[in-house]
Parts: structure tokens; C-alpha cells; sequence
């Protein structure tokens, strides 16, 4: 019952359970033309953005740090790829081009953080305004539409699976390995318990910084790309919209500290899932649209309320009840 888990992993199965209630076929999976169909499947292809950014997001709050720009460049990334595409280049060159531009804005992330000191809500706060103007200015305020059969592999493609869940889990995978299995890990939760403490124990806390901006800007860039291709157009308005509070949001379900030092992984993945269930479990059951984000904010906040370590307590003093 202590474990942090457990009701991010109720919440899920509440969620998809009142999905089978609604929709006795949800848990329902065909194969059709070599392709994997399904509720479930739709469910794991729309939440792969979500997961990645939630993933670099993670790695940014463990360092005691937060993204909010992480929207912003995933429209960037979207807007670089198909203009450069529907000006007649490759889609890989444009892709590359997406992913370089967006390491550079990590870069500078990172130095507003770990070199200016300056607050890194505050820091991450100016990209995510200038982002979407620097998408407008990219695209010159249209939506660009492209029509290149590799690009749309990226968010719509299918190896059996839709290769956007391949993607995503891939990354993930990476990221567990490189984490769990080196130092690294061990390294961005000093540098989170204690950035100073961490200097002068060695460990080179401005470089680690910078490393999971940058990372934290691919992954959204990767995520950009994906929404994009989906819909094979570049929309600097609406792309990436508010997904850097959903990425945030999943990662505080699955547990992760905002004061930093401790990360898991597994509670992103949890909390994507559960995001994109709600969303989903939200269309199925018919909510209005106008009250969506408050029953989001209902459901949320009765998780990590459900999760939180320590609860109301009552002492008790002769006949009355006093808070402790």
C-alpha cells in the first residue's frame, strides 16, 4: 500500500474498466491488413507524444528544474520540417534540420538555467512564449500542408504496430537503460538532492543540466514531428498545445518529486497512459467539451491526493480534535 505506484496503477484500471462499461468492444484488437486496430491501440499511438516529452520532462524535474517550452519547440520542430519539405527537400534532411534547430534550443535552455542561474520556470517560460512566434514566423503564420509518404511513416506509419508507439517505447527503453544501468542516474539526482553539494563532490552539475535540456528538446522535438506527420501539416497555433502540462502532469502522477533527487520511469509511463485514457474516457462517456479540463483536474488531483505520503492527520487532545 506504501508503494507510490499502486494508484496510479488503479487509476488506470478504473479508467479503462468504466471504457468496457461504456464500450463493452474497448478491449477489442484486430489485425487488418498486417495492422494492429483497436481502442487500445489508439490509445497507445495518440499518447506516444505525451510519453516523450513526459520522459525528457522527467529527467529535467529529477535535476529540480522544469520545461515549459517543451510545446513551443515540438511546433517548431513541425513547422521547420514541412516548409523545408514543401519547398521541395527530402523529408530526412528536413527532419534533421528539425532536430538540430530544437538541440539548439535545449542548449539554450540550459544555459539560462545552469549558467545565468536564472530561475528555470522563468527561463523555460521565455522560449515557450517566442516558440510559438518563432513557429508563426517560420511557417509566415499559414498552415503548411505536405503530401510526403515518408514523413507521415513517422506519427500515421505501421510496422504491424503504428511506429510512433515504436518510437516511443524505444526511447524510453534507451533512456531506462542509460539511467538504470549507469551512473547517470545516480548523477542527476545529486545534482537534484543538492546542486552545490554535488559540485563540490565532483560531479559537473552544469553539464548534466545542459544534457537533459537538450534531451528534453529532442524528445519534444520528436513528439512535434509525430503530430505533425499525423495530419501531414505544420500548425505553429495548435501544434503541441498545452502538452507540456499533460507531460507534466503524468510525470507527477507517476511519482516523480518536483522538489527534485528522486525520478521513476515507470510512474511516466503510468501517468501517460492515464492522461490519454482520461482524454479518451472523456469523449467515450460523453462529458461536454466546455468541462473536460475540470473533470481532468478532478481525476488528477484525486491521484496524487491518493498517492501523496502523508494525509490529514487528527490528533486528539482530551474531547477535541486538534490538526496536527
Amino acid at each position: 500500500m506504501k508503494n507510490r505506484l499502486l494508484w496510479p496503477v488503479v487509476a488506470l484500471v478504473a479508467l479503462l474498466m468504466l471504457n468496457v462499461v461504456v464500450t463493452p468492444s474497448f478491449f477489442s484488437v484486430r489485425l487488418q491488413d498486417g495492422h494492429l486496430y483497436g481502442s487500445l491501440i489508439d490509445i497507445l499511438r495518440n499518447g506516444a507524444p505525451t510519453l516523450l516529452i513526459a520522459l525528457g520532462m522527467t529527467l529535467v524535474i529529477a535535476t529540480r528544474g522544469i520545461d515549459l517550452s517543451v510545446g513551443a519547440v515540438a511546433a517548431i520542430a513541425g513547422a521547420v520540417t514541412c516548409t523545408h519539405i514543401a519547398s521541395g527537400g527530402n523529408a530526412w534532411v528536413a527532419m534533421g534540420l528539425a532536430l538540430a534547430l530544437c538541440a539548439v534550443l535545449g542548449l539554450w535552455n540550459g544555459f539560462l538555467v545552469s549558467v545565468l542561474g536564472i530561475q528555470p520556470i522563468i527561463a523555460t517560460l521565455v522560449l515557450m512564449t517566442a516558440g510559438r512566434g518563432i513557429a508563426m514566423l517560420i511557417t509566415e503564420g499559414q498552415i503548411i500542408t505536405v503530401n510526403d509518404d515518408s514523413y507521415r511513416q513517422v506519427g500515421a506509419g505501421f510496422l504491424v504496430l503504428p511506429i510512433a508507439i515504436l518510437i516511443s517505447l524505444a526511447v524510453l527503453g534507451l533512456v531506462a537503460l542509460v539511467t538504470r544501468r549507469t551512473a547517470l542516474g545516480l548523477l542527476i539526482e545529486s545534482v537534484g538532492v543538492n546542486p552545490s553539494a554535488s559540485r563540490l563532490a565532483g560531479v559537473r552539475a552544469r553539464t548534466i543540466i545542459w544534457t537533459v535540456y537538450v534531451f528534453a528538446a529532442l524528445c519534444a522535438a520528436v513528439a512535434g514531428l509525430m503530430i505533425s506527420s499525423n495530419v501531414s501539416a505544420a500548425d505553429a497555433n495548435n501544434a503541441g498545445l498545452w502538452i507540456e502540462m499533460d507531460a507534466i502532469l503524468a510525470v507527477v502522477i507517476g511519482g516523480t518529486s518536483l522538489a527534485g533527487g528522486r525520478y521513476s520511469l515507470t510512474g511516466t509511463l503510468l501517468g501517460a497512459l492515464i492522461i490519454q485514457t482520461l482524454t479518451t474516457t472523456v469523449y467515450t462517456i460523453g462529458i461536454a467539451p466546455e468541462i473536460t479540463l475540470v473533470f481532468k483536474a478532478i481525476v488528477v488531483i484525486a491521484v496524487c491526493l491518493m498517492q501523496a505520503p502523508v494525509g490529514i492527520r487528527v490528533r486528539v487532545r482530551g474531547k477535541q480534535g486538534v490538526p496536527a
